[in-house]
């Protein structure tokens, strides 16, 4: 994940991209998408990265039971983390902020790949978000997890990954079940992390993900119970 930085900047400005926002509503998804390790070049709509995720948002738009939930982005700055100035996920809390501004607060789940898989799980601390599904997430080692205590976690990773780590995440989603969190970890067999092997699985397991979150109690939990409790992830 590591790329060279440079200085360009970019004026402050809403970090919240709503796609469909529907009155009344009565949850949130808010989508984020990757990057780099290292860059202060601008983040664009058209950088690969945040196309990657546009089939997502159709894949949650279009699940018939979501006409009364919010959908949304986050627009970043820059195309970079940035080490400790974490810059994604600053952007991950002006939009949550803005949100809650917008609809005066609504219970949320992020959906982040790779960089914004790691800003959502981050993010999660917000006392909006309740749930966090994250694809091919970049969990470095040391990554906290004490936030996540009463929140849902699902991690969906391919296992022929080779940008981020799957034992990495792995890891992460047992600290998280120690620290008290619902978290849950799949592999998917023949996975990349760009999510174009088995893309059809990616979209149709992240929207049936999403749809449980949104509604645990109505909604038939798509993964199988060992997600949850296994020490090792179950491969799909």
């Amino acid at each position: 994940m590591r790329q060279p930085a440079d200085s360009a900047v970019r004026p402050a400005g809403k970090a919240l991209l709503v796609r469909h926002r529907p009155v009344p509503a009565r949850a949130a998804v808010v989508i984020l998408h990757g990057g780099q390790e290292e860059s202060r070049r601008l983040s664009r709509p058209w950088h690969l990265a945040a196309l990657r995720m546009r089939p997502f948002v159709r894949a949650v738009a279009a699940d018939s039971g979501r006409d009364d939930v919010l959908l949304a982005q986050v627009r970043y700055r820059h195309r970079g983390w940035n080490g400790a100035q974490a810059d994604p996920l600053r952007d991950t809390e002006r939009a949550l902020d803005e949100l809650e501004d917008l609809t005066g607060g609504l219970p949320v789940v992020l959906v982040g790949h790779s960089m914004g898989g790691r800003a959502a799980l981050r993010a999660a601390a917000h006392p909006r978000v309740r749930a966090v599904l994250a694809l091919a997430p970049w969990c470095p080692p040391g990554e906290p997890v004490g936030h996540l205590a009463g929140k849902h976690v699902v991690v969906l990773h391919g296992n022929r990954d080779r940008i981020t780590s799957p034992a990495d995440s792995a890891a992460y989603v047992r600290r998280a079940r120690g620290a008290g969190a619902r978290a849950a970890m799949v592999l998917l067999d023949n996975g990349d992390h760009a999510m174009l092997r088995r893309l059809g699985d990616w979209h149709r397991t992240a929207s049936s993900v999403v749809g449980h979150l949104l509604a645990p109690d109505a909604a038939a939990a798509p993964l199988p119970e060992p997600a949850y409790t296994a020490a090792e992830p179950p491969v799909w």
